[in-house]
């Protein structure tokens, strides 16, 4: 499973929260992505350019 860090303030989360990719998903080439918190309590979709501005990839399972 994909881990994710926060690397900035974003959408009223913390520097550092740490996220699970929880869904994927492609439409006429736009890419959404769900993440959920490690301890599962909020949800957020984004889109493909906001994971790539606002998250590291920490683990790759």
């Amino acid at each position: 499973m994909k881990v994710y860090k926060l690397k900035n303030n974003f959408k009223g989360l913390k520097k550092g929260t740490q996220f699970y990719l929880i869904a994927e998903s492609e439409f006429i080439g736009v890419k959404d992505f769900v993440l959920r918190t490690k301890d599962l309590t909020t949800r957020i979709s984004i889109n493909e350019r906001e994971l790539h501005n606002h998250f590291t990839l920490l683990k790759n399972e």
